[in-house]
């Protein structure tokens, strides 16, 4: 129940950022569901990867390469998903911050 609130939840954010954005576009309700979901398969799958094979760059960057992480997984989340398009790698790491911002304030924590 938790994890089904937990895309609520994203899914609603990601439609609020796509609407504040102008480089990031959502078709519709049911597509924002398939994104977060993809985001959370992608985030609980890849991320730790990436994350531990880019410690060196992240270490060396004071961390915010996991931002440059973060919009390679959205600019994937993109590749995988139908009517959801990013135009870029800077919409794509505009979107992240925008989401974590906006999930965060709706009541959900994205950084586990």
């Amino acid at each position: 129940m938790k994890l089904l609130f937990r895309i609520l939840i994203t899914a609603v954010s990601a439609i609020i950022a796509a609407y504040i954005l102008p480089g990031v576009h959502l078709a519709d309700f049911s597509t924002a569901i398939i994104v977060a979901f993809v985001l959370a398969v992608l985030n609980s799958i890849l991320k730790p990867i990436l994350v531990v094979l880019t410690i060196p760059v992240t270490v060396f960057t004071f961390g915010l390469f996991l931002l440059a992480i973060n919009a390679g997984i959205i600019m994937l989340a993109d590749y995988f998903v139908s009517g959801f398009d990013v135009n870029g790698f800077w919409n794509a790491l505009l979107f992240s911050i925008v989401l974590s911002i906006i999930s965060s304030l709706l009541g959900i924590d994205n950084t586990r």
